[in-house]
């Protein structure tokens, strides 16, 4: 077996993607490990027999696969719900490219990834919003008075946000992950006219093309392998607002299908035919400066025109910094309430360490340090002490002002191994600060998404 053999042996049997690899007559060359998992059956099925053959469920014009042999096209991230052998749904996005020599075709290579458990989930959510199409706003959700800050860039942006309640143009806010964003969608929309209809956010990051496709403007019977007519977000919206977080992860073409609503104001569910007229306020949000995304061709310029009627800019927590103390106030009387705790300020170190850092994270690390350290104090005052190492770390070893970092560095460690100490735990905060989402993440860190999945797995970060 020379090099290449090896390389591509090793590639298919621990790639966590399903490869399913035909020739031009169909029939099945390679099948890996992860698609045996992903379909319940044994390679020793599939190899060596043709595609329809295996799965009689499949036809030309739904199998993927066939359908590239036929068009020589690529289909790109496109999702499907299928039965697989032992009769359970599966649901998997699909990228199928076909392989050519000199325009002839050769055969098929698709790969898909595992989308059951994710669609499940939100099939669970869209359900359950449908039961959420009458409710009225209870008193503890977000309105104006309930935000924290009296900085006057803060105060900007409240009463940009409480003109845009009383009206009924599309809005995009800006922020850094934590600032906030959220809660301005749902103050505006508290405030407004629809606020006795439906607020439903998605995370356009969370989820791919093609299911993120299906999810917004609903399926149609027979559109693709196992659509079913099931009315998508806009639908259920109606009358509402449908928040649009992190509108830059959403793929171009998407971009130009959400013009088309905005400018015309009706929807076509997947597979369908008919136009159907929606009333849905859009409130999007994005965490990369509009303009840079349009730059880096991650946004739609006339889609951020459409969007942009009304513009929200939240700044990040390090230019508010005087706002700090009544966030400390608020969260302590939250964690107090919640964990039956008598909190009745920090110590001055502590208050030093939160004015002095950068705080990536925003608001929300703010929120996550103060909710640990309160699980941990048991008197009145919240000290350095009650942080976990990593907190503590992050907070009082870093001289801010400076620039600094306390690096400790003993000599007894070899150099590679300690920056890849130090570099592990900078993506270990980023991802507490993110709540996990490696894509915020990634932007927090300004890197790739995909050399950040790499390094999580180099250094088996949990």
């Amino acid at each position: 077996m020379d090099m290449n053999e090896q390389i591509l042996k090793i590639v298919m049997e621990f790639t966590d993607e399903g490869i399913h690899v035909i020739d031009s007559n169909g029939v099945t060359l390679i099948y890996n490990k992860a698609m045996e998992e992903l379909e319940g059956m044994k390679g020793s099925e599939v190899v060596g027999k043709k595609i329809l053959d295996v799965f009689p469920s499949l036809t030309e014009n739904t199998s993927t696969l066939c359908k590239v042999l036929k068009t020589k096209q690529p289909i790109i991230e496109q999702y499907q719900t299928y039965i697989n052998k032992t009769g359970n749904k599966i649901t998997s996005v699909n990228t199928t490219i076909p392989i050519l020599n000199n325009e002839k075709i050769m055969g098929a290579v698709e790969i898909s990834k595992n989308f059951t458990k994710v669609k499940e989930l939100y099939d669970n959510a869209i359900s359950m919003s449908n039961h959420l199409k009458n409710c009225i706003r209870k008193d503890g959700d977000f309105t104006f008075d309930s935000m924290i800050g009296c900085s006057p860039s803060f105060i900007k942006c409240v009463d940009i946000a409480k003109a845009a309640a009383k009206s009924n143009s599309t809005v995009l806010i800006y922020g850094d992950t934590g600032t906030g964003k959220e809660v301005f969608s749902r103050a505006i929309h508290n405030e407004s006219n629809r606020a006795n209809k439906p607020f439903i956010p998605i995370n356009c990051a969370a989820l791919p093309e093609g299911l993120l496709e299906g999810i917004l403007f609903g399926t149609t019977k027979g559109g693709f392998t196992g659509a079913i007519d099931r009315p998508g977000l806009f639908e259920q919206a109606d009358g509402g607002t449908l928040l649009l977080d992190e509108i830059n992860s959403m793929s171009i073409l998407l971009q130009a299908k959400l013009l088309r609503v905005l400018q015309e104001g009706v929807i076509r569910r997947v597979g369908g035919i008919k136009d159907i007229p929606v009333d849905v306020r859009i409130i999007a949000t994005t965490n990369e400066e509009p303009y840079t995304a349009i730059k880096n061709g991650t946004m739609r310029k006339d889609l951020y025109y459409r969007l942009s009627v009304i513009n929200i800019n939240i700044p990040p927590l390090r230019e508010r910094k005087e706002d700090i103390p009544e966030f400390i106030k608020t969260f302590i009387k939250t964690y107090n309430d919640e964990f039956s705790k008598d909190v009745w300020d920090i110590s001055n170190e502590v208050l030093d360490a939160f004015l002095s850092y950068n705080w990536p994270g925003n608001v929300r690390e703010m929120k996550n340090y103060i909710e640990g350290s309160m699980n941990m104090v048991d008197g009145h005052i919240l000290k350095a002490e009650h942080f976990t190492p990593q907190v503590q770390e992050t907070l009082f070893k870093k001289n801010l002002s400076s620039g600094v970092f306390d690096l400790g560095y003993d000599f007894k460690t070899s150099i590679d191994e300690y920056i890849n100490n130090i570099e592990k735990k900078i993506i270990d905060d980023a991802l507490r600060s993110s709540d996990g989402n490696i894509t915020k993440a990634a932007n927090t860190l300004k890197i790739k998404r995909q050399t950040l999945q790499y390094k999580i797995k180099k250094y088996e970060i949990k």
